[in-house]
């Protein structure tokens, strides 16, 4: 069922092209100080049965919510799978959407809550670490696990342990740390709206983040 809400012809369009605003689904009051052409405005018009302002923002966050998830389960396959499970929870709840969080707020909340219930059902698991090859590093740009042409043999080899030992101590540290430092470092969202997705004040999370990065300092010194 997961797979139908991407299975969408109008999935295959140019993700920069938004849809066009269409007459009467300003999805009520809150739309009407909202740009027209930001995702909560084309999501407002979503709840309000525009199809292709949904088909939309499930292209353009289609793939930053894969690596993100991918970065909490470490596996491709269920990375994927808790994706699509991701935006049918949106496309279900689209009518409840309201835009006084942002709309990258409201997804990723949904992202996190799906990925920490994965984890506590799948504590005793163990995961299998799989990567597509051709999917770039989103700190880098480059992919992890091929050699940069620019690069020695040594240098690459260098590079690509230190990125196996961050990936390797993110992923080791506590549930909360973890998803704040994959927010603030991975998707670029700032202290607010990481609190506003964990539940959190902003000087809670500035806590989180402090202890999180001097715990990744301790550890990767030996790579600085």
């Amino acid at each position: 069922m997961a797979t139908l809400v991407l299975d969408n012809p109008l999935l295959g369009a140019d993700p920069a092209k938004r849809p066009d605003r269409q007459p009467g689904t300003a999805g009520g009051p809150s739309a009407v100080s909202l740009d027209p052409s930001s995702d909560a405005a084309i999501m407002l018009r979503a709840a309000a049965g525009d199809e292709a302002g949904f088909s939309y923002l499930a292209q353009k966050y289609h793939r930053p919510i894969i690596h993100f998830l991918f970065r909490m389960v470490r596996n491709q396959a269920i990375a994927e799978e808790l994706a699509q499970e991701v935006f049918l929870r949106v496309y279900r709840s689209r009518e409840s959407y309201r835009a006084e969080a942002k709309f990258t707020t409201w997804l990723y909340r949904i992202a996190t809550n799906l990925a920490v219930n994965h984890a506590r059902d799948t504590r005793h698991e163990r995961a299998a670490r799989n990567v597509y090859l051709d999917a770039p590093d989103e700190e880098t740009g480059t992919t992890p696990d091929v050699a940069d042409e620019g690069l020695s043999v040594e240098q690459s080899l260098l590079r690509a342990e230190r990125m196996k030992a961050i990936r390797t101590h993110v992923i080791a540290l506590p549930e909360r740390q973890r998803m704040a430092v994959l927010m603030h470092k991975y998707q670029g969202m700032d202290y607010r709206e990481i609190g506003e997705v964990l539940k959190l004040s902003e000087s809670a999370i500035k806590s989180l983040l402090f202890r999180a990065y001097q715990t990744l300092r301790d550890k990767l010194k030996d790579f600085v």
